[in-house]
């Protein structure tokens, strides 16, 4: 994850999902994030980071629950969620806190 800050820095859209392994919650959002990226494709970037294996970049950002969902752009961030949305909610967030 040593190239975290410059994917976040990127002018495209990164949607970051903080989550665990053990998470059921997590295991739902996996797919509507699947769906979410076919419906944006190249507008949005979309990664997932495990906050058992990366605990130090959960801490910075201050993830105390999962799922946690964070929009970066230009290394800013614009957005902040915890728990599980809908695809459309997703896709609407992306699309209206980001200038794609």
């Amino acid at each position: 994850m040593s190239n975290f800050d410059t994917i976040i820095e990127s002018d495209k859209p990164v949607l970051i999902d903080f989550f665990a392994t053990w998470c059921g919650p997590c295991k739902m959002l996996g797919p509507i994030l699947k769906e979410v990226k076919d419906n944006l494709g190249d507008r949005v970037s979309i990664l997932k980071i495990d906050v058992d294996k990366n605990q130090q970049i959960a801490s910075k950002y201050q993830v105390r629950g999962v799922p946690t969902m964070i929009l970066f752009q230009n290394g800013k961030q614009l957005w902040r969620q915890s728990g599980v949305l809908t695809k459309e909610q997703i896709i609407q967030t992306i699309v209206e806190k980001s200038n794609k």
